[in-house]
């Protein structure tokens, strides 16, 4: 739900404003307290400028300090999607060694179960080929049995 604007009045360098928008009365007193604080200090930096030229440099540091911090806004979007693809990458991986392992276990099993502890597993690879050929072995019984 979009908030109703509200009507603000600012004073800036003496002048009074009324300013139309959004945001919470805290909020523009602190950007009016801001707006009065960098204005005194340009002036204090320059003191032959007047309140308009003052004011055109407050402007002129602040879309600076905006496009900075859109960059680095951009930057940080960028890193955190590179972050998530490999989080993605390192779930990938775990869910890849669950499979591995539970491949291992039952290839295990399946040598406790036929008497033949004494062989070793030393890869996922050999872990396969003895569930397959466990498999194989109770298609054939099956078939037999048939």
């Amino acid at each position: 739900m979009a908030t109703e604007k509200k009507r603000y009045k600012a004073v800036i360098a003496n002048q009074t404003y009324t300013i139309i928008g959004r945001e919470s009365n805290r909020h523009m007193d602190i950007v009016t307290k801001l707006v009065n604080e960098q204005l005194n200090e340009i002036k204090a930096l320059s003191p032959q400028i007047d309140t308009e030229q003052a004011a055109i440099l407050l402007a002129i540091n602040a879309i600076s300090d905006q496009l900075k911090k859109q960059e680095e806004l951009l930057k940080l979007q960028k890193k955190q999607g590179e972050l998530h693809k490999q989080a993605i990458k390192a779930t990938e991986l775990e869910n890849r060694i669950k499979r591995i392992e539970a491949i291992e276990a039952e290839a295990r099993a399946v040598l406790d179960r036929t008497g033949r502890q004494d062989v070793e597993i030393h890869n996922h690879v050999e872990a396969q080929q003895i569930l397959n050929e466990q498999r194989k072995r109770d298609i054939q019984e099956k078939a037999t049995q048939e």
